[in-house]
């Protein structure tokens, strides 16, 4: 067991590299003072140009900041980068004080590299900043404020293909709209259009949702002759990390089914109770469905690999080992010494609601259920598992590669999310910055069968055709043939509030 801050964990996190080319470091000591890096970004923390006034709600203490300026702000950023940030060697040295990045948000998105993988995606693809409450409501409670509807995004130019992945159960749209359900129209402007005005419209009834805020959508089914208009209104949604759990028959093996969507707080206590209900059912066989979950902590992931495999072959094993920048050999940027993360037989209680021994069900392998969206502690979990040589076999499409995590930092009302570490497993493997491929070859790929997400079908149906192929391997069969003769597997991007980045263009 390993004690990490309830607080502050380390996350891998969603809004997903192996080949570190250099872009270049140009560390020209561009604010004008002091070179970066020298360990002074508290000197500039919590000045803020605009104050919060009144209490932490998470913490219960009184908000450090004081007055300062949005140069101060900017200030911070730039320190706090040189200081932690995995890469920081290829961040250029951009002046706090230029005016063409004004805001700290704005100066924050270009204190990053900008190499490439050698695939040539953007080798760090997970920087962004949130408004610090927003943030706290997504990790800590899995709070939003919209439909409650997952969009998988299949194409994002015209002509846009817009449709519904999944629907949170008790949200505004459940029971309106259903899994396979694509948009014509929103408010009346056809989903193709492409002039500013239709294309905002688009935007403020997919995306840019307030409490109480009502839109209409014009959508129809796969099975529908004709399309319907369906009203929503828009309010506060609590996700359920693992909104569907359920037993199965293969010949006279009993699988379990576990649709497990986010590594948030309140996953502790959801995936032991699933466990515990699998575990009742005496189940042989587990699917895990992880092709929507993004991530999140860190030690639900090294709890959920400890629950599926047990004590066996995961007692005083590495989970994780988590990798920092070349100033930090012995201790984390925190002061932390840095220790390997074990695989957790005890649950954090990152909510408070759930402590205590975790439950097991002692399995000799595990099935996933993979996409482009499968990101982050959801990888860590395929390659914790494949570090101890405990088979993993992958139904899906390529995971969206992400071996690196960051820990959360608020400074003035907005969290600011970089990369600062670097996962491998107990093999010392991490190299999947492209993603793990199921049935591919090279070094991420992993044992099983490329297969679409099948909007055709609800999750869980065993016709739905990723849960239905690792079905048919549990019975003893193998990947369909035409779809390892097929072209390449579509990877729609699965969206859904409060990310700035959803938006159509």
């Amino acid at each position: 067991m390993v004690s990490l801050p309830r607080r502050r964990p380390a996350s891998l996190l969603a809004p997903g590299l192996a080949a570190l080319l250099l872009a270049g470091s140009a560390c020209s000591g561009g604010s004008g003072g002091d070179e970066p890096g020298l360990g002074i970004s508290e000197r500039y923390a919590n000045r803020c140009e605009l104050p919060r006034i009144g209490f932490d709600p998470i913490t219960l203490v009184p908000y450090p900041d004081v007055l300062g300026s949005r140069v101060d702000e900017k200030r911070w950023i730039r320190e706090w980068t040189y200081e932690t940030y995995l890469w920081y060697r290829e961040v250029a040295d951009v002046d706090p004080r230029n005016r063409a990045y004004d805001s700290p948000q704005e100066y924050f998105e270009v204190m990053k590299t900008f190499a490439t993988t050698s695939s040539g995606r953007p080798k760090d693809r997970y920087h962004f900043a949130i408004p610090t409450s927003t943030w706290n409501a997504y990790i800590q409670g899995g709070a939003e404020v919209g439909y409650g509807v997952a969009w998988a995004r299949i194409s994002d130019v015209p002509p846009r293909v817009l449709t519904v992945a999944f629907v949170e159960p008790g949200s505004p749209a459940d029971g309106r709209l259903a899994r396979g359900d694509t948009v014509l129209a929103v408010d009346g402007v056809s989903i193709d259009a492409t002039d500013p005005a239709g294309v905002d419209v688009l935007n403020a009834g997919l995306f840019d949702l307030r409490a109480g805020a009502t839109h209409t959508l014009q959508v129809q089914a796969p099975s529908a002759s004709a399309a319907r208009l369906v009203t929503l209104t828009a309010a506060a949604v609590t996700l359920d990390p693992v909104p569907l759990v359920d037993v199965l028959d293969v010949g006279e093996r009993k699988v379990g089914y576990v649709l497990f969507n986010s590594h948030i707080a309140t996953a502790e206590a959801a995936l032991a109770a699933a466990v515990e209900q699998l575990r009742a059912a005496a189940i042989d066989d587990l699917v895990l469905d992880l092709r929507y979950n993004g991530g999140g902590y860190l030690g639900v992931a090294a709890g959920l690999a400890f629950e599926i495999a047990g004590p066996g072959p995961t007692a005083g094993r590495t989970f994780e080992e988590l990798q920092f920048n070349d100033k930090y050999t012995t201790t984390d940027p925190w002061g932390a010494e840095i220790l390997p993360l074990p695989f957790l037989d005890r649950a954090l209680g990152y909510d408070g609601s759930f402590e205590g021994p975790l439950p097991h069900l002692d399995l000799a392998r595990v099935f996933i259920l993979t996409s482009g969206n499968t990101c982050s502690a959801s990888e860590s979990i395929i390659n914790g598992l494949r570090g101890l040589d405990f088979p993993v076999t992958v139904v899906g499409t390529t995971t969206c590669g992400k071996p690196y995590a960051f820990r959360d930092v608020d400074n003035c009302g907005t969290t600011y999310l970089t990369i600062q570490m670097r996962s491998v497993n107990a093999k010392g493997f991490g190299d999947y910055g492209d993603g793990f491929t199921p049935g591919g070859s090279g070094v991420a790929g992993v044992p099983g069968c490329q297969v679409a997400d099948d909007l055709r079908h609800p999750l869980g149906d065993p016709q739905e055709a990723q849960l239905a192929t690792a079905l048919r391997l549990i019975g003893g069969g193998a990947c369909a043939p035409a779809l390892r003769s097929a072209a390449p597997l579509a990877r729609p991007r699965i969206v859904r509030p409060p990310w700035a980045e959803l938006r159509i263009q």
